[in-house]
């Protein structure tokens, strides 16, 4: 894999570190960030340059990658005069890295087809300690040729780089994803909960049953942070409801039944009105924790059914 121009918009707990990786393998990096002390600070740990606009950190790049908050913020950095479609050159190739709508990627490479400019979806799995490691799954839709031309330089930072289908197919793998943690996520709470109602020694019960059918990478990680109430870090539950509720949504449309995923959003909900909307998503548990007292005696199928 030759060295390329390529460059970076949006520097948050992701992008920084997946930049990182970029400028490690060689690849000449600009980058851009809205806030300009973060690209300054990115500057002073790696080599690269740093760009005013979006469109000026696209010019001359080979591939633009963008790693953002969500819909509108995509639209915000991808479109526009000042955006990041006005400065690549033809030919070129924009990969998101952000986790947003299906329909959006769709967008997306349409704009690009109107500049002769490939597009490729790309959502991530494996939280900023995977982009920390190069570790991710990445998940991504759009042609194939268009994929392969990029694939060689995500590699930098990820274990599985994986095209699913077309334009739209990485992001709907994403919400497969997010439905998967958290109804998992859900369950482990229930456990651990269960486990210190009954008196027993959480970690030796985690010990245990994690070596049978029970084990998860969610067991395996967050098991022993819930048993200490720690949820100071990791993704957050605000973004897991953005991602629950884009996929309630595309559910909707393909009249696929996700009630499981519709119970776990509110749960969530939830813990946004505790105050745990930056919490990790592993804090379900501390909902079921802080049960009012008035219905500790109600039976603990229905108490969350109801």
């Amino acid at each position: 894999m030759g060295e390329k121009d390529v460059a970076f918009v949006g520097l948050g707990v992701m992008g920084y570190p997946m930049a990182g990786h970029l400028a490690a393998a060689g690849h000449r990096v600009r980058v851009y960030n809205r806030t300009r002390s973060r690209a300054a600070q990115w500057l002073g740990e790696h080599q690269g340059s740093d760009a005013a606009t979006p469109r000026e950190a696209a010019e001359g790049a080979a591939i633009v990658f963008m790693c953002v908050g969500n819909d509108d913020d995509v639209r915000s950095v991808a479109l526009g005069d000042d955006g990041v479609l006005a400065g690549t050159a033809e030919g070129a190739v924009v990969v998101d890295h952000t986790t947003a709508s299906a329909n959006l990627a769709r967008e997306l490479e349409a704009a690009g087809d109107a500049r002769n400019v490939g597009f490729v979806d790309a959502p991530v799995s494996g939280g900023q300690g995977g982009a920390e490691s190069g570790q991710l799954t990445v998940m991504c839709g759009g042609r194939a040729p268009v994929f392969d031309r990029v694939a060689p330089v995500i590699d930098c930072y990820a274990k599985s780089v994986k095209r699913m289908g077309e334009a739209g197919a990485g992001q709907l793998t994403k919400m497969v994803n997010q439905v998967c943690i958290a109804g998992v996520l859900q369950g482990l709470g229930e456990a651990m909960h269960f486990a210190e109602k009954a008196g027993l020694d959480v970690d030796a019960v985690v010990e245990v049953i994690s070596k049978g059918a029970a084990q998860s990478w969610q067991m395996d990680n967050r098991a022993s942070t819930m048993a200490r109430r720690e949820f100071e870090f990791g993704f957050a539950v605000n973004w897991m409801r953005k991602d629950l509720d884009m996929t309630l949504a595309e559910a909707r449309k393909l009249g696929a039944r996700m009630p499981l995923a519709a119970l776990v959003d509110q749960f969530y909900a939830d813990i946004q009105a505790m105050g745990g909307g930056r919490w990790d998503t592993s804090s379900l548990i501390e909902r079921l924790r802080r049960v009012d007292h008035a219905t500790a005696s109600r039976s603990p199928v229905a108490d969350d059914a109801e």
